[in-house]
């Protein structure tokens, strides 16, 4: 299965971006509001990625420096350096990129140009469907249908 095909059933195509210079307090707000687990960095209004700020990215920031992160700007405490795929990729290697680098959320770039993001979630739940497919499949060959 490509990634490509998990973009198409997502309910949402779109993805949260906030500037570089976004406060840390408006980007988790953005979180909070959209029940997101991140947002991707982008200074030109999500047409490319600079970096991304997780929860996770948050928490840790938080729990090491204080509150005084909070009103600090994105752009300081973003990862930068992006894995990303296409969607061309192999969801089955999409997953293994996120189990490696243990973080939930990769960009989908075309040409430059960010389309989409996958989500830990996203790739389980078309695991799963794949799977479900699969096991009809063989129960209606067992079955002779």
């Amino acid at each position: 299965m490509l990634v490509q095909l998990i973009l198409k059933s997502k309910a949402s195509a779109g993805v949260e971006t906030v500037p570089s210079s976004a406060s840390v307090a408006d980007a988790a707000a953005i979180l909070a509001e959209k029940g997101i687990g991140t947002v991707v960095v982008s200074d030109d209004g999500g047409e490319t990625a600079a970096g991304i700020l997780s929860e996770r990215d948050i928490v840790r920031e938080l729990a090491k420096s204080g509150g005084g992160c909070l009103s600090k700007p994105v752009g300081d405490y973003m990862t930068r350096d992006l894995v990303t795929c296409t969607s061309q990729t192999n969801v089955e290697e999409v997953l293994q990129l996120m189990t490696e680098g243990r973080f939930r959320h990769v960009p989908v770039i075309e040409d430059g140009k960010m389309v989409g993001l996958v989500s830990i979630g996203d790739v389980v739940k078309a695991q799963l469907s794949q799977l479900a497919m699969e096991k009809d499949a063989l129960q209606g060959m067992i079955m002779g249908h």
